[in-house]
């Protein structure tokens, strides 16, 4: 009876103590996980932040990164549509190689088209059923291990059953 005494008080310590190790993580933390400005990525190579700036209107999404010489390491541009449909990007007026990242409702990654060719006006296909496309730098993905099957968390999925929710 003392063994299985000490078992349960040593089980309830480690639940005290996991407990209180949660309650002091600063519930900022959670809200700074979920952003409009900030795109979290995890899989089994890892996980990856990026700050971004959002393109969820045609102006915007027209626009994207042209003209520009430079995207810091961290940074991307993420790209919303109104629903999931077939998504297409080409590289008219960007200056800089890209990755581009297409993700179902889900927040899944369906694709990766690496290296885009900077003035390239060759259609890039990102596939059916494409809610946001995440552009980084060029060649980013491959080094960090970022491959199909990457879970996005973004409060666009959020109305899609997303696969690592807000």
């Amino acid at each position: 009876m003392g063994n299985r005494f000490k078992q349960v008080v040593g089980h309830t310590a480690r639940l005290i103590a996991a407990a209180f190790v949660f309650s002091a993580i600063p519930s900022v933390t959670l809200a700074e996980a979920c952003r409009e400005d900030t795109v979290l990525l995890r899989g089994d190579w890892g996980k990856a932040r990026f700050q971004v700036e959002l393109a969820d209107d045609p102006a915007e999404q027209a626009q994207g990164l042209m003209h520009r010489t430079e995207l810091p390491l961290s940074a991307g541009m993420y790209f919303v549509n109104a629903a999931p449909r077939r998504t297409s990007f080409w590289m008219r007026n960007t200056l800089i190689p890209l990755d581009m990242l297409f993700i179902d409702a889900a927040g899944v990654v369906q694709r990766i088209h690496s290296n885009a060719v900077p003035l390239d006006e060759t259609p890039i296909e990102g596939g059916d059923a494409i809610l946001t496309v995440l552009e980084i730098n060029g060649g980013l993905a491959q080094r960090l291990g970022i491959d199909a099957g990457t879970q996005v968390r973004h409060p666009a999925h959020a109305d899609y059953a997303p696969a690592w929710p807000c």
